[in-house]
């Protein structure tokens, strides 16, 4: 049986670790061609060859989605190579803590670049491309602090609520070219960035509790679960679904 992307070009960024890896990973299995693009070259390249020895096709992309010519260098080299880009998946990005006061001028531009310019520069230049072939899906990762918000994270929590805003805007925009596009808004998920944060802290066990606490599910999230939600939103299985925000965050924010 066909798989659900089967035969499709597809670029993820941020896609050497966490969501992006699972994501890279779950599209190959379902046919797609993955590009799997990230700032950190030795990680895109571990990514692209697990994907080619488990049997599906992946290239590695090194590439700074913040840098306009890069970015544009990106897409356009996907097209020369593959004639197309059916899929985008706008995921690469960071986090940072602080309030607007103890947030610096260069972390705020530094963290917009990435969050925020970053998805814009890869769909400005992946769009005119989907247009002309009359399709196209494109998924950007938001976050739970696109709808709600926590202490401590002004910047962060800033960039994803444009990510969401920009994901509302970009589909009214080009739905009439066949291009959808939607946003995953991830909770609390088991990745490198939490790795770091309770390799931090002083009491890893007690802040993991406080982060299970908080879910329905008292549980973290997994990077393949998000990965999941991409892929349908990805997929014709959403093909009636532009401009949405689908959650993936165990019951946080239904409470």
């Amino acid at each position: 049986m066909a798989g659900r992307l089967e035969g499709r070009v597809a670029i993820v960024t941020g896609a050497g670790s966490g969501i992006g890896e699972r994501t890279a990973h779950t599209f190959a299995r379902e046919g797609a061609h993955v590009v799997v693009a990230d700032k950190n070259a030795p990680a895109a390249k571990a990514v692209a060859a697990a994907i080619t020895d488990d049997g599906g096709r992946g290239e590695a992309l090194t590439v700074d989605v913040a840098d306009a010519q890069a970015s544009h260098a990106m897409i356009d080299g996907v097209v020369e190579r593959h004639g197309r880009i059916d899929v985008l998946v706008n995921n690469a990005g960071y986090g940072i803590g602080g309030t607007v006061v103890d947030t610096t001028e260069a972390d705020w531009d530094a963290i917009m670049a990435v969050n925020v310019k970053g998805v814009f520069l890869a769909s400005k230049f992946a769009i005119p491309h989907m247009a002309r072939a009359g399709r196209g899906s494109i998924v950007n990762t938001a976050s739970t602090t696109s709808k709600v918000g926590i202490t401590n994270r002004a910047a962060y929590v800033t960039t994803k609520g444009a990510v969401a805003a920009l994901t509302r805007a970009m589909a009214l925009d080009h739905v009439d070219d066949g291009i959808r596009v939607n946003c995953v808004a991830p909770g609390t998920i088991e990745s490198p960035y939490f790795d770091a944060m309770f390799a931090a802290s002083h009491d890893a066990a007690e802040m993991r509790q406080g982060l299970e606490a908080r879910q329905a599910m008292k549980r973290l999230g997994t990077p393949q679960e998000v990965a999941n939600a991409i892929l349908f939103l990805a997929s014709d299985e959403a093909s009636f679904c532009t401009g949405s925000m689908l959650v993936v965050d165990g019951g946080w924010t239904a409470k």
